[in-house]
């Protein structure tokens, strides 16, 4: 019985049920009912971004999706957040949801409209700004997390994401 007790407990602990405090956090998926625990990502190298579609930085859309294209046969998954914290976002989900994927060919997990800073921020922002101390002050900030549900790093809105830099993280994490 003892062996069957150990057993199970290992099995718990690598099929993921063990999800990190930053990554159990639910979201709405964009434009749609359905909600997806950030646990699902666990195992994964992360990258959560506050997007926006009326933004001078909304070019980066192409460089995210083109990163998810080459590296996500290697486990590294990009999450796009819209925001309309810094009034760059349509107003309809569908719209943001048609705009990306007309204008960029977004096919990474894009979630619902959410706060990303301050008191009425989504709970997954606010772990984020506990864990890693930096609040998004623009669109297209960046939190690249660790495969074992850790921030590993933080970026501006002026690192794309094809710089040198934030590649030679990924490539680091995967």
């Amino acid at each position: 019985m003892k062996n069957l007790a150990l057993l199970l407990i290992g099995i718990f602990s690598t099929s993921g049920f063990a999800c990190s405090n930053l990554l159990d956090s639910e979201l709405k998926v964009l434009d749609s009912s359905e909600k997806i625990n950030m646990c699902e990502y666990e195992g994964d190298v992360i990258l959560v971004v506050n997007v926006a579609s009326k933004c001078g930085y909304t070019y980066q859309y192409e460089g995210l999706q083109s990163l998810y294209e080459n590296y996500k046969d290697e486990g590294l998954v990009v999450v796009g957040i819209p925001s309309r914290d810094f009034r760059q976002e349509y107003s309809e989900e569908s719209a943001v949801a048609e705009f990306c994927s007309t204008e960029y060919g977004v096919d990474f997990p894009m979630f619902a409209t959410a706060k990303v800073k301050g008191e009425r921020a989504h709970p997954f922002y606010k772990k984020l700004a506990k864990e890693s101390g930096m609040v998004p002050n623009w669109n297209f900030n960046k939190y690249l997390i660790d495969r074992n549900g850790k921030v590993h790093k933080t970026y501006r809105s002026k690192v794309k994401p094809d710089s040198e830099l934030l590649i030679t993280a990924i490539e680091k994490l995967l």
